[in-house]
């Protein structure tokens, strides 16, 4: 009974011993370690095993790099290449310059042909502002019609629309437009029935014929233009006038386009007058005179702001001694200094003049600035004197040539002292207006470019090609403060209705963070291609009035309370206007040829003074629609960022040599180590780079080509018998390689294309080519850019070998990319099994296996040359019927994808290896996450090899995670542990909580990320964003001001009494929801700058009967009630991580030891992934917190100097334009310097004005 006894306890022993090696597996308990480094070894092992069997038998990779066995591997020449391109560029640009001659020259001869006609006031013209469409109802004519236009004392004059048909277009980015008539845009500051506006509008109604013969000659033409000195702006096609902004405000002579070509680059000091009586209305209009100056001014000008009391000041007080670029960035650090000034007392004009005569000489001597037209302009109410010794001093040394150019602005309705200031502009070949009402600022400061054009017009046959800098077709440059205030109005009033919804939820500590951060990632969103702006350079040139002399009418004082109307022929030099054409920058990236310089090469265009014209890291836009405040002054050397670990500005020497070189238009070459940050700035490479580049002749741009040197050096080409031609005479069908719909091409890239037709797609108009080229008598183009006319005769009657299409008038104009199109049918060919097999839809039952374990939706293949091609899965994981569809719609770009590149680095890691990626946050989304997964495949001949193509496959998130959660069992679901798989830049690809899927490792546990760092498995890389933008309070006064006016201790009171009114209103929402939207659009300032609110005190409630008092409702006020901010363009950095990729990394055979070292990470096979357990039991320190947003970078700069400032003071080298001409013998013949002042003023009214101006 005994020894029973005994047995039946042995077997319960060996049994309950036997269930605790059963589930070793899962528990993994040992009493040494908490991590079984074996253990997660083997779980790394079979994850990658269980991966990469999937993808090799989804992808079918060796089958695709069997396909490309006939396909050779060559050395990419890039001296070659970067010279092709350039001729092509350059053709390209010819043909549009030719264009512009045309219409420059065809303009002047008409005007100086109807220059006896008679203004026709009731012209009827095409309004691009007022014109219909059929249909369309015709306005009222309107009434009651007032007798007389005070403004120009004759009856108003209504004239009817006219009614044109217009037609959407692609090419015009589907804006409708009619190509038999031009239309006209006025300006609102423009009176379009004045008898010089209408009669320029007349004549040049006969322009339309140049602008039809131009498109019909170059089918590739944008918009061409006219652009009068008297303000309207012809445009050809017709369209309808758009308004970015409420008000029409586009004026094209502030255009930089109608600027440069109408006067050469200029050096200006602006004087403003701080004597106390520039005050009120009179202060209002200076500055408005000194914001229209600077509005005029381009990239290739220089510029400075004094004001003058007893003392001479800039108004950036960085900018002192120094004339600064006319870029965005620094106009508008100008701008904010000027708004910030206040007059004080008397104004010394002698002071100001000598500084700004020696700095305008000291600018010269010492090669800096434009180095070609300078000018003084000087804004105030009234000379004491006219300063003549000043002037004869600096201006008047070497007669009758005179150096500088004044010009002068009379402030004030009633001024006495008009005629010194006058004289100081017409003594020195300058303009001088006066001004008292703000409206006409504009038209009165416009007045100085037709003076300083004169010396272009005496030279009568000089036409300066000017190519602008890259721009945003919009209507103003101003609309980005416009849009950015739009948005804070909509954030406050999204956050009062919010509130009106959750009450004080939306005061906790974690709202307001939360609030705050989906703001600032908003800001963050930098697109690389937004849709939203066409970006383009414009080439334009002058158009002069022939005629030497022309009769004028002015007021000619005759006493002293006497002014009469005398007509007389004087000595003119006229501008007529500026011819112009856009060009897209998209159109020139079509002649790139991407395709030659393969997967992560890239070309860029830099101009004289450095700044890219486009590059694959311009970035203009944030928050996906509004334009960036410096958008187009973006360096070359601050997008092109060397890995050599510099601190922010502090460039490499080598890097400035190489950038004075491309700006000296000289032809070189460079190695050079880089970092190319990519995926929204969150993922970063270091990479080593080859730079080729040359010059675009005739133009002042600089060609710029890079490819990496690990696999750039090598490209696929086609044997002789794989030719296009060739297989066709085999009786090979081109256009049945491209069978069935699982296909697309890269829709950015020129392929073929026909001058005279658009189609539907980039894939049918590929195989409208298919066809032609199976045609007898198909050519080859020799160039994708047609000649200009006057060239074209003189080229082939020289060469008639060349091969190009003979004609580019004819209906069946082309071009095509021969080396592309040969590599794309080749590849279609050798491919296309890919997506036409159906082994896939057999009842294979691996295949099955894996579809169904893994919810696999799509396999994809993409090659070098465009091609696209996919196959979509319909299984029970998966069973929508637009997977393919929705791939097809967003990976189309082949080489230029996010898992294409990272699949081709990922190769010289591990060749047999794929690239695993989630989207970023994706867990916090409530959708179906999908893994994308992209392997490289390389072909190998004679020892060098090159990438084919990128096979991958989608597969679902949580299959995934089912599958790790199957081999790791139970262990990562205990407390005691956290699992984590990483990719390689350390987001988040698995976790045991789905919505840390996709977020930066570092955010989720900084503590264990920066332990990663110290043992070098991730790798930390700085990347500097000199594109940011900042945002900074607007609140931010001059405190002198006080002193200055009583009228700012009003706002203090308007401003209590304002507060006291939010109070009421916050009462009234309790009971009234319906006037909360009517709060937000009355109080919408916006920025997320507040600190967390204090928690609420318990006696803070209850105290009327909705559980709210009046200390609720403050908290309310201050924590909703959003500041107003501006943009500021600024610097900024982000540190982002990379796997230190060294074989045998020590780190990985390293185990878990207590709390020392809380965790074992491990990399998993045949992926850019590792494994990462961490035992949870040891104390976790969370206020260590890693992040790859962006942080402002700390220049530790003085309270008043600004980023500009400190940019300024470390200026780079640029090369001035080829054209300068700023003198002629003639111009001193020319008398008109402007009107003298016709209004005497009442002496006792004018003490009174003074006297109340100290007050106001």
């Amino acid at each position: 009974m005994a020894w029973s006894r005994l047995l039946a306890w042995w077997r319960l022993c060996l049994g309950l011993l036997s269930v605790l090696v059963c589930l070793a597996p899962c528990v993994n308990l040992q009493p040494a370690e908490n991590i079984n480094y074996n253990l997660v070894h083997s779980w790394a092992d079979k994850l990658g095993m269980e991966l990469f069997h999937l993808g090799d038998f989804i992808t079918r990779r060796k089958e695709v790099q069997e396909s490309f066995k006939d396909a050779k591997v060559v050395s990419r020449n890039g001296a070659s290449i970067v010279d092709s391109m350039a001729k092509e560029i350059e053709m390209m640009m010819d043909l549009k310059v030719s264009a512009v001659r045309r219409i420059m020259d065809t303009a002047e001869n008409t005007a100086l042909s109807h220059q006896n006609d008679m203004a026709d006031k009731m012209f009827s013209y095409y309004n691009a502002k007022e014109m219909l469409e059929p249909g369309d109802p015709v306005p009222p004519i309107p009434t009651p019609a007032p007798d007389m236009d005070k403004d120009i004392g004759e009856p108003l004059i209504y004239v009817q629309p006219k009614v044109v048909v217009l037609e959407p277009r692609p090419e015009f980015h589907n804006t409708p437009v009619n190509f038999s008539v031009s239309s006209v845009h006025v300006p609102v500051n423009v009176f379009d029935r004045a008898p010089d506006v209408i009669k320029a509008i007349q004549w040049s109604e006969n322009l339309d014929q140049i602008f039809r013969d131009n498109y019909k000659n170059d089918p590739t033409l944008s918009w061409q233009f006219f652009g009068s000195s008297t303000g309207f702006m012809r445009q050809f096609p017709a369209s309808k006038w758009r308004k970015d902004v409420p008000v029409d405000l586009y004026d094209c002579r502030l255009r930089s386009w109608y600027m440069e070509a109408a006067t050469s680059p200029k050096d200006i000091v602006i004087l403003m007058d701080g004597s106390g009586s520039m005050l009120g209305q009179r202060l209002d209009i200076a500055k408005h005179v000194v914001n229209t100056i600077l509005d005029t001014l381009g990239t290739n000008d220089f510029v400075n702001i004094f004001t003058f009391d007893k003392e001479v000041s800039p108004v950036v007080p960085c900018f002192e001694d120094t004339l600064i670029q006319a870029n965005l960035g620094n106009i508008r650090e100008l701008k904010e200094g000027i708004e910030l000034f206040r007059p004080k007392s008397i104004a010394n004009y002698t002071a100001a003049l000598t500084k700004a005569f020696e700095l305008l000489e000291e600018t010269k001597l010492s090669s800096r600035g434009a180095q070609c037209n300078q000018a003084i302009m000087i804004i105030g109410d009234g000379a004491p004197e006219n300063n003549r010794e000043v002037f004869e001093l600096h201006n008047w040394r070497d007669p009758p040539y005179k150096p500088v150019r004044v010009f002068t602005y009379l402030i004030g309705k009633e001024v006495a002292n008009w005629d010194d200031i006058r004289w100081m502009a017409c003594e020195n070949q300058g303009y001088y207006v006066h001004l008292s009402e703000t409206a006409e600022v504009r038209e009165m400061v416009l007045n100085y470019i037709p003076v300083m054009a004169r010396p272009l017009v005496l030279g009568r046959h000089d036409h300066p090609v000017i190519w602008s800098q890259v721009y945003a077709d919009i209507e103003d440059t101003k609309i980005s403060d416009y849009l950015w205030d739009m948005n804070q109005c909509e954030n406050q009033k999204a956050d009062v209705l919010e509130y009106w919804k959750v009450q004080d939820r939306m005061l906790e500590p974690s709202e307001m963070h939360r609030r705050k951060y989906r703001r600032m990632k908003d800001t963050w969103n930098q697109p690389l291609d937004s849709k939203m702006y066409q970006f383009m350079t414009t080439v334009s040139m002058p158009i002069y009035d022939r005629r030497e002399n022309a009769n004028i009418t002015e007021e000619v004082l005759i006493n002293e309370a006497l002014w009469e109307l005398q007509t007389r022929e004087t000595r003119i030099a006229n501008i007529l206007g500026v011819a112009g054409t856009d060009v897209p920058i998209n159109e020139i990236k079509k002649l790139l040829s991407p395709f030659a310089l393969g997967v992560n090469g890239y070309a860029f265009i830099v101009t004289n003074n450095g700044y890219v014209l486009f590059h694959p890291d311009f970035r203009p836009v944030f928050q996906g629609y509004i334009l960036k405040p410096a958008y187009n002054s973006v360096d070359m050397i601050e997008v092109e960022l060397l890995d050599d670990d510099r601190p922010a500005r502090d460039f490499n020497p080598v890097l400035m040599t190489i950038r004075d070189s491309i700006i000296n238009q000289s032809t070189g070459s460079k190695w050079m180590l880089v970092k190319n940050h990519f995926d929204d700035m969150k993922r970063v490479a270091r990479i080593k780079r080859q730079y080729y580049w040359t010059a675009i002749k005739k133009t002042p741009f600089t060609l710029v080509i890079s490819y990496p040197e690990q696999y750039g050096v090598s490209h696929m080409d086609i044997r002789a018998d794989q030719e296009i031609h060739r297989i066709s005479i085999k009786g090979t069908n081109l256009r049945s390689v491209f069978s069935g719909k699982r296909w697309k091409i890269h829709p950015d890239w020129l392929f073929c294309k026909h001058s005279n037709r658009t189609f539907k797609t980039p894939e049918i108009e590929l195989l409208y080519f298919l066809e032609r080229m199976s045609e007898p008598g198909w050519r080859w183009p020799g160039s994708r850019s047609a000649m200009p006319p006057e060239h074209a005769a003189a080229m082939f009657s020289n060469n008639s070998s060349t091969g190009r299409y003979p004609s580019i008038n004819e209906k069946e104009s082309y071009y095509c990319d021969r080396q592309l199109m040969q590599a794309l049918v080749f590849d279609a060919r050798v491919t296309g099994w890919f997506s036409n097999n159906t082994s896939f839809n057999s009842k294979d039952d691996k295949g099955n296996e894996f579809k169904q374990r893994f919810g696999v939706t799509v396999a994809f293949l993409a090659t070098h040359s465009g091609l696209t091609r996919w196959h979509e899965f319909h299984s029970n994981a998966a069973e929508e019927s637009g997977v393919g569809e929705t791939f097809s719609q967003n990976n189309t770009r082949a080489i230029d994808e996010i898992w294409y590149k990272r699949a081709v680095d990922q190769h010289f890691v591990r060749e047999e290896s794929f690239v695993y990626s989630v989207p970023f946050d994706a867990g916090e989304s409530n959708s179906e996450i999908l893994v994308t997964a992209s392997h490289a495949v390389f072909h190998n001949e004679g020892g060098k090899t090159a990438p084919a193509a990128v096979v991958g496959f989608q597969f679902q998130h949580s299959a995934l995670y089912k599958l790790f959660h199957n081999i790791t069992g139970n262990a990562c679901a205990m407390d005691d542990k956290d699992c984590y798989i990483l990719d390689n830049n350390g987001y988040v690809i698995i976790s045991t909580r789905v919505h840390e899927t996709g977020r930066f490792f570092g955010e989720v546990n900084g503590a264990i990320m920066k332990r990663l760092l110290e043992e070098n498995v991730y790798t930390q890389v700085t990347v500097y964003d000199y594109q940011a933008v900042c945002f900074e309070s607007k609140n931010d006064n001059n405190a002198s001001s006080m002193l200055l006016s009583p009228l700012f201790h009003l706002l203090r009171v308007g401003k209590w009494l304002l507060h006291t009114a939010l109070w009421y209103i916050v009462q009234l929402l309790q009971w009234a929801p319906g006037v909360s939207s009517h709060y937000a659009d009355m109080y919408g300032d916006s920025n997320d700058t507040e600190p967390p609110p204090p928690e609420p005190h318990p006696e803070h409630h209850g105290r009327n009967g909705n559980g709210h008092g009046k200390k609720d409702d403050e908290i309310w006020l201050r924590y909703l009630t959003l500041h107003r901010t501006r943009l500021k363009a600024c610097d900024m950095k982000r540190e982002l991580y990379t796997l230190f990729n060294e074989k045998d990394n020590v780190v990985y055979n390293m185990t878990a030891h207590a709390c020392e070292r809380p965790f074992v990470v491990l990399p998993i096979p045949f992926s850019n992934l590792i494994l990462l357990v961490i035992d949870q039991l040891c104390p976790r320190d969370g206020s260590v917190v890693l992040t790859v947003n962006p942080q402002p970078i700390d220049y530790h700069l003085s309270v008043n100097d600004s980023l500009a400032c400190y940019k300024q003071a470390r200026e780079f080298n640029r090369m001035r334009p080829t054209s300068c001409i700023s003198r002629h013998a003639n111009e001193s013949g020319i008398k008109l310097c402007g009107k003298a002042c016709s209004v005497y003023a009442n002496l006792g009214l004018l003490l009174l004005c003074h006297i109340l101006s100290r007050w106001l």
